[in-house]
């Protein structure tokens, strides 16, 4: 395993730590769920269940607080980007 890999996954280790302990408890409560697919180069990249489906502003919403809040936690996380 190179020091990159070992990097890349130390890094997402920590996003999915934040992710569950900072941000996902409070998506848990309105039945949402996050699924961290892939970090490279500062980009996560997300699967966002059940937030608010159908509603593109209050999705976006929820990412942007994401992202800020990830940020703050994790500085080596440029953006988020969320699949669906």
């Amino acid at each position: 395993m190179t020091m990159s890999t070992l990097q890349t996954n130390d890094l997402r280790a920590r996003v999915e730590h934040a992710l569950q302990t900072s941000v996902g408890p409070a998506l848990d409560l309105d039945g949402g769920g996050i699924e961290v697919l892939d970090v490279t180069d500062g980009v996560v990249r997300i699967r966002m269940e059940n937030v608010c489906n159908g509603c593109p502003s209050t999705i976006m919403t929820v990412i942007m607080g994401l992202e800020q809040e990830l940020c703050r936690l994790v500085p080596e996380v440029a953006y988020i980007e969320a699949v669906y």
